[in-house]
């Protein structure tokens, strides 16, 4: 294993300290978060891939706690630390270490300790204003480095959202489906199955056991799935309730009772996240798919097509920019747009910035409440591949 942390660390810090000025001219107040982070907090939050990557250690007093993936989740844990409300509005920067591992060894791009220099905004209710400002800090900041040749790439998990809200379906498909959007080969064997054979799953659960669930009673459901796991001699393993165990059950009954979904609907929800079209042309194009699957999603292709045009007043060349439906980065955390910064050298698989809205973490931290949140990180590792013409 290379000694990483050594790596060009003088053109790694210069770096650091351009995006830094950018970012505190900016109005983001400069702050560092702990390298050493609860674990339980990123675990709930990160999503699974990232989960398995996580760096996870138990101290000598017992607690768990990890090395941090990445630098949000801290801030979000200062920002709730200095203000237990949480909705009031601030904007921090940073620049530090974070810790992944990496499956496949690792390389130029992807090293198990790298640099992240970023900035987070919380509490600004006005949605796409703080994400075209977030979008053209980053962009600026990029610039000022010395990266000018680059692409972007847009997606929002809004719109998703708001088309399987309209779609014709229990809310539990629309529920787990998003959860798979994730991972498209999941989200595609969803989609497949939920219009062919919806309650195939619950062929599994024992007979007696599936008889006495009533989706329509769930106390009783509870009790029955308490009492058989107990009958059984069955424990419990992992963090899963008996309650959490029995909705999961419940879903699986009730999906058996279910008409298919229709293979319209799907096929129109196939077509929605096969999109991938210049940035400009995105609005029309899910305005488009919209009328022909006869739902209205207004507001959010609204919001979306104001996003942009937000962006492209504050100096961003949508001309390089694409919008991809099924785009929605690794990071669960996610909830409505999202972006990468992308270059030619470094491919797809090593955006050197990304970032996008997250209005759910806050509260997962100890908020008492969600709050409108959005942020963006440079991978400044890659930054300097990129600028010096290095590939992975």
């Amino acid at each position: 294993m290379p000694a990483e942390t050594a790596k060009q660390f003088e053109a790694l810090e210069a770096s650091a300290q351009t995006l830094l000025a950018v970012f505190m001219r900016a109005g983001y107040e400069a702050v560092s978060p702990a390298i050493i982070q609860p674990a339980g907090v990123f675990l709930d939050v990160v999503g699974e891939t990232l989960r398995a990557r996580t760096y996870v250690f138990t101290d000598p007093d017992g607690d768990e706690l990890c090395m941090r993936p990445d630098l949000t989740v801290p801030t979000c844990r200062l920002h709730v630390e200095r203000h237990p409300e949480a909705a009031v509005p601030a904007k921090y920067s940073y620049n530090g270490p974070a810790f992944r591992f990496q499956p496949m060894g690792g390389d130029l791009a992807h090293t198990r300790e790298f640099r992240q220099t970023g900035i987070e905004s919380f509490g600004n209710a006005n949605r796409e204003q703080a994400e075209a400002e977030v979008v053209a800090t980053i962009a600026s900041a990029i610039a000022t480095a010395g990266l000018t040749d680059y692409t972007l790439r847009f997606g929002d998990l809004g719109l998703l959202r708001a088309i399987l809200r309209a779609a014709d379906m229990p809310a539990r498909w629309r529920r787990r489906l998003t959860h798979h959007f994730w991972h498209p080969p999941a989200f595609q064997a969803e989609l497949k199955r939920l219009t062919t054979s919806p309650g195939a799953a619950s062929q599994h659960i024992p007979k007696p056991l599936r008889d006495a669930l009533d989706p329509d009673d769930p106390d009783a459901a509870e009790s029955a799935v308490a009492g058989y796991l107990d009958t059984n001699g069955i424990e419990a393993i992992g963090a899963r309730t008996t309650a959490e165990i029995t909705e999961c059950l419940l879903d699986r009954v009730a999906d058996a009772r279910a008409e298919p979904l229709a293979a319209r609907t799907a096929a129109l929800i196939q077509s929605y996240v096969g999109i991938v079209v210049p940035a400009r042309q995105s609005p029309e194009r899910i305005r488009a798919l919209a009328a022909e699957m006869g739902i209205n999603i207004e507001a959010a292709v609204g919001a979306h097509e104001w996003r942009l045009e937000l962006m492209a007043r504050a100096g961003i060349n949508l001309d390089r920019a694409t919008f991809s439906a099924e785009f929605g980065r690794a990071l669960q955390y996610y909830t409505g747009f999202v972006f990468e910064l992308l270059t030619k050298d470094l491919g797809p698989r090593s955006p050197v910035a990304g970032g996008g809205r997250y209005d759910h973490l806050l509260k997962a931290v100890g908020a008492p409440g969600h709050v409108p949140a959005v942020g963006a990180a440079v991978h400044t590792d890659r930054l300097i591949a990129a600028l010096n013409g290095d590939a992975p």
